[in-house]
């Protein structure tokens, strides 16, 4: 980078101290994170429409001279409104402005201006209300609109944006190599970034935002690559090749071709003189801890240890349970480590691993804590990667001999997003269903078959089975809270009122949520209302239906995270939706769910409607925030940028070649500098 731009912004002239707090808060300390606070969008003055043609409320811009200013209305106490004549010889249109008596005197007769907003009125007599303003001779038609924080204006950083601009003058460091500018047709990075900000026409805005998208999606990749190359250190724990099928004909059931895949890359892996970074990825229910199984059993017959991490300890004793069943019948001793063992038994039992008894070690973070010592730890399992930070994970690593590390995730992701987000790791997937899975039945209604809907799950409860309601709660503010709270005890005293119900959310204390999911799965509820706090939940095969509230308000790949609770078991499933949201988008929506029942097709449905910010809820995956990207609609882009940032990696894998060291220090960059807050 020029030095300029990675200065203090202090640096740039205008901007003090206090107006650097402001911007902190932004995420933007250098001249160079201004730069790349790119718009939100843009106010477009150029494309003008005449006064009589102007749509009724529907933003647009006409161009008008001001004829009349009428004297100022004192309405009440702290309200003044000030109007104005302007015409454009297809008809006169009225100027509205409240309290803003600056911005009205700096209006003059007899001058032209472009106004911006929406047209209001009578076909006779047109009015518009606090429009954006500009002169009909402003040089900038298209204008920048950025987010903003608490002591910050537009003009604000529009003023200081110019000054970085003509501080460095067009003259910018260029990043990329000349090469692999002409191979993809991208514009100078000067060219871009004036163009982003101020652009001159709707082209001009286009191809900057092709270069910095571009530039954002090859950082991105080059960086896991980095990552990835770091990951390749020498491993204590090189393994050799065995013959597994002993685990394979021990199972009660016969592995998909895809679970024999993933378990076959794990194993090749772990022979590899550098550690495996693997993530098994795949829809509910696709069978992740039958692979996590069969990789443990092949470390365990290499004379090493393997360690799996659950985010929940009721998730911990259901993978604790399942992996027993799989391996002790071999002679592997499972072990369960969680917090809420006494501290007798947790000393005992850490004693046992340490000493190297337990060959197959279940947990909670209880693992991570450092009193928990193995004997020889070849094998790190994480379930649910986004539940868990990079550090957790690296420190359960540590206990070993830089050991080998598999990630499970229940989340299906199309697969060049995939290969974006988790570039730093191996991918396997499971996408085929073990036998004997059956689909679920989804309906999507209307609030008005609510009752009836509520007499379907009444006969599957009466039946024997069990089923979960979900509540419409999204951010779980006191607000909402109370009304899930008031929504179980509606169902307890009225359709439900004969039923043993359940209320789970995300403000009860982690062993409340533990002790209530407990009484679900040992059927002393019959009912579990819940929020979506369930979407990561335990197996219970006599849980058929579930009812989701407010569905429109979920996205695709949420609501299939949600429904796969239920069919877990040998009976016919059923997931009812629940909307008033009649909308043409919200029916295309739940009817993709309705007939598609394969995760990946509807994370690639979901990914076309919402864009990735919303796919992955909260940002759990991890991904450093993107500033102009869009995987969902910059495809094209991110194969071509995918591909350039493999190129150079082939040939340079650490970037420490001189024309590489600008794209080095961005993509360190990227993964280094603190994030602005939400």
């Amino acid at each position: 980078m020029l030095e300029a731009l990675s200065k203090p912004i202090t640096y740039v002239k205008g901007v003090g101290p206090k107006r650097a707090e402001i911007y902190a808060k932004l995420g933007i300390f250098t001249a160079y994170d201004l730069l790349c606070h790119f718009p939100r969008d843009y106010v477009d003055y150029s494309q003008q429409v005449e006064i009589i043609n102007a749509p009724d409320n529907e933003p647009c811009a006409v161009k008008a001279k001001l004829v009349k200013k009428l004297p100022p209305a004192f309405v009440r106490k702290g309200l003044t409104v000030f109007k104005a004549v302007l015409t454009d010889g297809s008809a006169d249109l009225t100027l509205i402005i409240y309290n803003a008596e600056y911005q009205f005197k700096s209006l003059c007769e007899g001058r032209e201006y472009i106004l911006y907003g929406k047209l209001g009125g009578s076909f006779m007599r047109r009015e518009i209300s606090s429009p954006l303003i500009i002169p009909a001779d402003s040089p900038d038609l298209i204008q920048p609109v950025y987010h903003l924080t608490d002591g910050i204006s537009q003009n604000i950083i529009r003023t200081n944006i110019h000054t970085v601009l003509e501080s460095i003058g067009g003259q910018i460091y260029e990043p990329l190599p000349s090469r692999l500018m002409q191979q993809n047709s991208l514009c100078a990075l000067s060219y871009a970034f004036e163009n982003i900000h101020f652009p001159r026409d709707p082209h001009s805005l286009a191809i900057a935002k092709r270069r910095l998208v571009f530039d954002e999606l090859l950082t991105l990749r080059l960086g896991m690559n980095l990552l990835r190359q770091r990951s390749l250190k020498t491993t204590g724990c090189v393994m050799k090749e065995y013959n597994i099928s002993d685990y394979y004909a021990s199972l009660p059931f016969e592995l998909t071709a895809c679970q024999q895949r993933a378990i076959g890359d794990c194993c090749a892996d772990m022979c590899r003189p550098w550690p495996m970074n693997r993530l098994v990825q795949g829809d509910v229910g696709s069978g992740k801890t039958a692979v996590a199984a069969g990789a443990a059993f092949f470390a365990v017959k290499n004379g090493y240890q393997a360690a799996l991490m659950a985010p929940t300890e009721i998730l911990a004793s259901q993978h604790y349970e399942t992996l027993s069943g799989f391996l002790e019948p071999l002679g592997i001793k499972v072990a369960l480590l969680t917090g809420s063992l006494t501290p007798k038994n947790k000393s005992a039992l850490k004693e046992a691993i340490r000493s190297g008894e337990y060959q197959v070690v279940v947990g909670t973070h209880a693992l991570v804590q450092q009193t928990t010592e193995f004997k020889r730890l070849g094998l790190v399992i994480t379930d649910e990667q986004h539940r868990f930070g990079v550090g957790q994970r690296d420190t359960l690593a540590a206990k070993g001999e830089n050991p080998h590390k598999l990630v499970m995730s229940a989340t299906p992701i199309p697969r060049t997003l995939a290969m974006m987000i988790y570039g730093d790791l191996d991918l396997s997937v499971l996408d085929e269903l073990p036998k004997g899975r059956q689909p679920i039945e989804t309906y999507a209604v209307t609030g008005k078959m609510r009752s009836r809907a509520f007499g379907f799950v009444r006969e599957r409860l009466d039946e024997g089975r069990q089923g979960y309601i979900v509540c419409p709660m999204i951010e779980e503010n006191d607000l909402e809270l109370q009304s899930v709270n008031e929504y179980a005890e509606k169902l307890r005293t009225g359709e439900f009122r004969d039923y043993r119900i359940g209320l789970l959310h995300g403000k009860l204390p982690a062993a409340e949520k533990d002790s209530v999911m407990r009484a679900f799965k040992e059927h002393e509820t019959d009912l579990l209302v819940s929020t979506t706090v369930v979407e990561v939940g335990v197996d219970v095969p006599s849980a058929v239906i579930m009812v989701i509230e407010n569905a429109d308000r979920f996205g695709l790949s949420q609501l299939h995270q949600l429904r796969g609770r239920v069919g877990r078991g040998q009976y016919k499933s059923y997931c009812i939706l629940i909307t008033d949201n009649t909308s043409e988008e919200s029916r295309q929506r739940l009817k993709i769910l309705s007939k598609i029942s394969d995760g990946f097709r509807i994370s690639e449905e979901d990914l076309k409607l919402r864009g990735p910010g919303d796919f992955f809820g909260s940002r759990q995956h991890g991904l450093p925030k993107m500033k102009i990207a869009d995987m969902s609609s910059d495809t094209e882009l991110m194969l071509l940028a995918q591909s350039a940032a493999d190129g150079i990696t082939a040939k340079d894998p650490t970037l420490s070649k001189p024309e590489h060291s600008g794209l080095k220090e961005l993509a360190e960059k990227l993964f280094e500098t603190p994030q602005p807050q939400a």
